[in-house]
């Protein structure tokens, strides 16, 4: 009897745990249906200018200008805004505590691997931040693999990391900050002597103080003959496959209007930058 007594209790407690797993995986799941039913959804971002930042609790930039629209014409009204670290958007997904990111976080094969991306929504190029004057007439990320005493900083998980080690600069001198805001004072504190990030950040980073400037007559990097830059999409879980198929269905097209070449110019993207969001597709730039 005791020994049926815990059989049944163990079976019942196997189903318990069977049934809230299966609950749970589809919570962690952003399911498109229970997300146009309830008309809501977490949405992170960076708080990175120009991409996705907050201007007095307003969310801004192409990132979440571009997803408001996505989002509404799939009935979804209500965004709940996430700021978080860069570092931490990736893992925010895998663990469920946003839906979709809109910091149009560069569409790479390594992070291919771990999320998947909608196509790509904005597309930019590298830039340097330095303090006012440039006396150390820094003008290229290879500068830091020439000159011993010259440190660069990095926000962490960014792709410039990628980029500066392919370049021959080696860890020691990559100083690593957790927020894009952080770089004005690695700059002007002495703890680096540069910031390293797409050119439309660092030019919005520079606006923010009179002690740093962007470098006017930056070299442009090149790897394995390639000229670097960055494709930017929004970014979602591996089991949300659904909601980012639905968003690409109202994306692809809006990209071909007006509005949207409209949005991205707003925040100082250029005529150039528009035209080359179309070179490649997701696919593409999934590729290894």
């Amino acid at each position: 009897m005791i020994i049926a007594a815990k059989h049944r209790l163990t079976t019942a407690l196997f189903t318990l745990a069977l049934t809230c797993g299966l609950q749970w995986g589809i919570a962690g799941a952003a399911d498109l249906d229970a997300l146009q039913e309830q008309g809501s959804i977490r949405v992170a971002i960076a708080d990175e200018v120009p991409y996705a930042y907050m201007d007095d609790g307003d969310p801004k930039g192409p990132g979440p200008d571009v997803a408001r629209h996505v989002l509404g014409e799939l009935g979804i009204d209500d965004i709940e805004w996430i700021v978080t670290s860069f570092s931490d958007l990736i893992p925010g997904l895998k663990e469920d505590r946003f839906d979709m990111v809109a910091a149009e976080m560069a569409i790479q094969p390594n992070r291919c691997d771990e999320v998947i991306f909608s196509e790509p929504n904005t597309t930019y190029g590298e830039g340097l931040l330095v303090a006012a004057g440039n006396e150390e007439n820094i003008r290229s990320y290879e500068d830091f693999a020439r000159h011993n005493d010259l440190k660069v900083a990095v926000m962490a998980e960014a792709n410039q990391i990628d980029t500066l080690r392919e370049l021959g600069v080696p860890d020691s001198k990559i100083v690593t900050i957790q927020d894009n805001v952080d770089a004005i004072g690695a700059i002007t504190s002495g703890r680096a002597d540069a910031y390293a990030a797409t050119s439309l950040t660092v030019s919005g980073l520079a606006d923010r103080s009179n002690e740093v400037e962007v470098v006017f007559n930056f070299v442009d990097p090149v790897v394995n003959g390639d000229e670097v830059r960055s494709w930017g999409g929004f970014t979602f879980a591996q089991d949300s496959r659904e909601l980012r198929d639905a968003v690409n269905e109202v994306l692809v097209p809006y990209k071909y209007t007006k509005e949207w070449e409209k949005t991205l110019r707003r925040y100082g993207f250029s005529k150039l930058d528009v035209l080359n969001s179309f070179k490649y597709s997701t696919e593409q730039l999934c590729e290894d």
